[in-house]
């Protein structure tokens, strides 16, 4: 059993900064990378972000968040942050974690488990 729980949403000013935070629990050893997903207002497609493969020392990231977000996961392999900076409106999402098996993936298909998701709001 895998159990994956976020935190740290919230809103904030357009150029504002937050800090997401997934805590993993259960059988650490069912995936090899966690990642970010959002979750935009008024779609159905979950867009990957931002993935870490802690087993690879890999990080990627979406071009719409490269160099403003940033991913980092502890040791053990329990939980991963997501740092995001500089935000906009159109960061507006509702984000969630995923852990797979899959390397280097933003794809949704590729993760398997999911956390509930948490709320950012980017106001201008």
């Amino acid at each position: 059993q895998v159990q994956l729980v976020e935190s740290g949403g919230g809103s904030v000013q357009v150029g504002g900064s937050l800090r997401l935070s997934c805590a993993a629990s259960g059988d650490t050893g069912s995936w090899l990378c966690m990642a970010w997903f959002r979750k935009l207002p008024g779609t159905a497609e979950r867009e990957g972000i931002a993935v870490i493969c802690s087993s690879l020392r890999s990080t990627y990231y979406a071009d719409s968040v490269s160099g403003r977000f940033t991913i980092s996961q502890n040791n053990p392999k329990n939980t991963v942050y997501l740092q995001m900076n500089s935000l906009k409106p159109e960061d507006t999402a509702m984000y969630y974690c995923a852990a797979g098996r899959v390397l280097v993936s933003l794809k949704s298909q590729h993760y398997a488990y999911w956390g509930q998701g948490t709320q950012v709001t980017v106001s201008s």
